[in-house]
């Protein structure tokens, strides 16, 4: 049996406290797993740690973005996550990354721009006012939310940095801390996590830079302090907790395209007709609605196929996936 002394222990390694104490509530949820799916009540919150929630963000401005959408729960949202750099596992997000520090937080901007340097979170949050805009947000794996996010356009950081016309591109770099980011310690993927956008799809009003969510500052596991939003994509090109922003002229070869180029590409766009190679994607389930629930036929574009429709005119969107 291996016993190991403090010293050997890392930081990253600990249990959070509150999730020490609740083991025994959490593994007594589990034995109504049964119960609440034979009811439909599935929610992956009744499996995971408590959520503490975050400070309120004030100032925001209310937006018709969503109206009549019934919103997903602030639990449901805040513990069932993609974050590979907190683990693979769905719940691994919320459980892992209490030692993750989101402040002090500065984005290095780099590139073809005319303004290099460092912005710091509170100096980008002054560059345009806060809004609450309530997206419809699509997994590749065959689940959606409704998310109301608090944040600000992309545009405006593009036009604090005066891209050179050069700047075809954009690329967001996600953090990548060993020691507060388990999954980064793993060799699942080429860390740092790398997204990317062609200028037009970053400069588009839909495009933001989320900071809170439910008028909450942003839990870690849901990319706290800063991370992008694009409705009309899947998930994955939402890159979190960003450290830097790089304007470029060739096109970003992302994470995933380096990582399973024939199952993920560049664009993302959520297409019902463009199956990924091990599932379909012409359907969803809503997250909170019970895991029996019907599902709901995905919608070109994810819904928002006015707003961004035009930007994709004459593309061949089965071969620009």
């Amino acid at each position: 049996m291996l016993i190991c002394k403090p010293s050997d222990i890392k930081p990253s390694d600990i249990t959070p406290q509150n999730i020490f104490h609740r083991r025994r509530e959490i593994i007594k949820a589990a034995g109504l797993g049964a119960i609440m799916l034979a009811n439909g009540g599935f929610s992956p919150a009744a499996f995971a740690a408590e959520i503490v929630h975050k400070p309120k963000i004030p100032g925001f401005r209310k937006t018709s973005h969503g109206g009549g959408e019934k919103l997903t729960s602030y639990e449901d949202i805040t513990t069932y996550n993609n974050f590979y750099e907190f683990g693979t596992s769905k719940e691994n997000p919320a459980a892992n990354s209490a030692l993750f520090k989101p402040s002090p937080w500065s984005i290095t901007v780099e590139g073809e721009v005319g303004k290099p340097g460092k912005i710091a979170l509170e100096e980008l949050l002054k560059l345009a006012p806060l809004e609450e805009r309530i997206y419809r947000m699509r997994c590749v794996e065959g689940w959606s939310m409704v998310i109301p996010w608090v944040g600000l356009p992309l545009s405006a950081l593009i036009k604090w940095a005066k891209p050179t016309g050069n700047a075809k591109f954009i690329e967001f770099i996600s953090a990548a801390d060993p020691n507060t980011m388990p999954g980064v310690r793993a060799p699942l993927l080429d860390w740092p996590y790398l997204e990317g956008l062609r200028m037009d799809e970053a400069m588009n009003p839909l495009t933001i830079l989320a900071v809170g969510l439910y008028g909450e500052q942003l839990q870690n596991q849901n990319g706290a302090p800063v991370r992008l939003v694009v409705p009309w994509k899947y998930g994955f090109k939402g890159g979190k907790s960003l450290v830097r922003i790089r304007f470029v002229e060739k096109m970003p070869q992302t994470t995933w395209m380096r990582a399973g180029p024939t199952e993920y590409g560049f664009y993302a766009n959520v297409n019902p007709e463009v199956e990924h190679p091990r599932w379909s994607q012409a359907t969803e389930r809503r997250i909170g609605s019970g895991l029996f629930s019907r599902r709901l036929p995905t919608q070109m574009f994810n819904g928002y196929s006015e707003q961004v429709g035009q930007l994709y005119s004459g593309m061949d969107l089965r071969k620009h996936f």
